[in-house]
């Protein structure tokens, strides 16, 4: 609730990169947060099993649509990762909260990634699946620099097993089609 949340405390240690307050984060994600992150991998998980086990069994349009579904699924994922970008930018919208610098990549890092997974989604299944694995893992890399110098380090272990997971996921697909 918001109510039992802890008013952020003004002389909180500062994080070193971009002197945010650490008390105005969460340091580790909440049971509900675990819950819908494992939750939202098993369309990744079920269209790469799908795809395995359909792949040459059943006519092309069916099989079409579960490979579709699987890349559309990825791009969103993909597009959700660069929208928390800009999210966390106008979360912090008090002066100097962010550098503009780091507001400045923050906004056209999101941009970027929707883009290129929109792109993903253009090309043939097997590269798009490819692409969009990479993409992942690169929203996750970007993300680990980054939460740790915005004190939120406590969410990398579960945005790790859910980026291995997804792209694992689009990669095993993209190798059966």
């Amino acid at each position: 609730m918001l109510a039992d949340a802890p008013a952020p405390n003004p002389k909180a240690p500062m994080t070193a990169h971009h002197a945010v307050p650490a008390a105005a984060h969460h340091p580790e994600p909440s049971e509900l947060a675990l819950r819908l992150g494992y939750a939202g991998l098993i369309p990744f998980a079920a269209g790469a099993v799908f795809v395995w086990l359909l792949v040459g069994r059943i006519d092309d349009e069916p099989f079409a649509f579960v490979v579709r579904a699987l890349a559309s699924y990825g791009a969103l994922i993909v597009s959700f990762l660069g929208g928390m970008r800009w999210g966390l930018v106008m979360g912090s919208s008090e002066a100097g909260a962010l550098s503009p610098g780091y507001q400045r990549r923050a906004l056209w890092t999101g941009i970027a990634f929707s883009l290129a997974a929109w792109l993903a989604l253009l090309m043939p299944p097997h590269a798009g699946l490819v692409v969009m694995g990479a993409l992942l893992i690169a929203c996750y890399l970007l993300d680990r620099k980054h939460y740790l110098e915005l004190g939120v380090s406590g969410w990398l272990t579960l945005r790790f097993r859910l980026t291995v997971v997804a792209s694992l996921s689009c990669f095993l697909a993209a190798a059966q089609i």
